[in-house]
């Protein structure tokens, strides 16, 4: 757990919890927790208990924001992808009036990238902590969907040249990241929402209308991944259009090697017959004849075949 004083965005690190339960003359404090210091932090702020059970639980948590008594709760997911799969790591933010905690599992790097931005802004309020926090998360999802949109064009690419049947989990695997996703956006949504049109009494008024801008980006972010789901769909079907064509083509080669091969097989079908008589069959350079009118009949059908086109 650290606990830092932050006035006008300059941090000074406090050793004793004591010091953030009394308001500071000017600034406010940043508790950056763990799971496990919620046991200390609860009885010292008196957090809800239920938001305190939601903090600790081990199951993903649907993004919410709940008004208790002299502290708001509120969850959003922050967002990472490995060009393999995405993960999603609960944020846990205990909002009162002179402080903020932050509570995760795992580290999370918007806690790292909103520091040189508290100072660079000379942040002074926690109100105004939460709105930049916020903001860098959804911003990450612009990022991750960037990377999402690259990795579909080359999967599309990959499949258009080269079809493989590791190509069709790639896509099964993608499209049911982003349809989980897509449903998790939802809920976030609607917490952006509420930090811009509810009636809160610890964020000021001013600051909720900063707080539409990051919603128009959610709105923008969900419909962003509506599109992948989308074009997850389109690659599917060209995947399967791929493979049919690929199957097409080895058709078609081996249709046109059994059609050229066909009356060669005639040929040394005849004179692969027990007869007594077979006109060259005792020719002198009969044989030799006989494999160079198959050879030019061979070859004839292959040359014919290619200006076609058909092989």
């Amino acid at each position: 757990m650290k606990i830092r004083l932050v006035n006008n965005g300059v941090f000074t690190v406090e050793e004793d919890i004591q010091a953030a339960l009394v308001p500071p003359i000017e600034g406010f404090y940043w508790i950056d927790a763990d799971v496990e210091d919620l046991a200390v932090l609860q009885p010292l702020f008196g957090l809800h208990e239920l938001a305190v059970e939601d903090s600790m639980t081990e199951e993903e948590q649907r993004p919410k924001i709940e008004v208790h008594d002299g502290h708001y709760f509120i969850v959003i997911n922050s967002i990472r992808f490995d060009d393999e799969e995405i993960f999603l790591r609960a944020l846990n933010i205990f909002l009162g009036r002179h402080y903020i905690i932050t509570v995760t599992k795992q580290k999370i790097n918007e806690l790292r990238a909103v520091k040189p931005l508290l100072l660079e802004q000379e942040v002074n309020r926690p109100d105004r902590f939460l709105y930049h926090i916020v903001d860098l998360v959804v911003d990450n999802y612009f990022v991750v969907g960037d990377r999402i949109d690259a990795r579909i064009e080359k999967l599309e690419e990959d499949i258009l040249m080269h079809t493989k049947k590791s190509h069709l989990e790639e896509i099964i695997g993608l499209r049911s990241e982003i349809l989980w996703l897509k449903k998790v956006l939802g809920p976030q949504k609607e917490v952006i929402a509420a930090l811009n049109k509810r009636d809160l009494k610890l964020i000021d008024d001013q600051l909720q209308k900063y707080f539409h801008d990051i919603y128009e980006n959610a709105v923008k972010i969900a419909e962003a991944f509506e599109t992948y789901r989308d074009l997850m769909g389109n690659l599917r079907e060209a995947y399967q259009s791929s493979l049919a064509g690929r199957a097409n083509e080895i058709m078609r080669v081996f249709t046109a090697l059994t059609t050229i091969f066909m009356p060669l097989t005639f040929l040394t079908g005849i004179y692969g017959m027990n007869f007594d008589y077979i006109p060259g069959l005792r020719t002198p350079g009969g044989s030799i004849i006989l494999l160079g009118f198959m050879l030019v009949l061979g070859f004839g059908m292959y040359y014919f075949f290619r200006k076609k086109d058909w092989l």
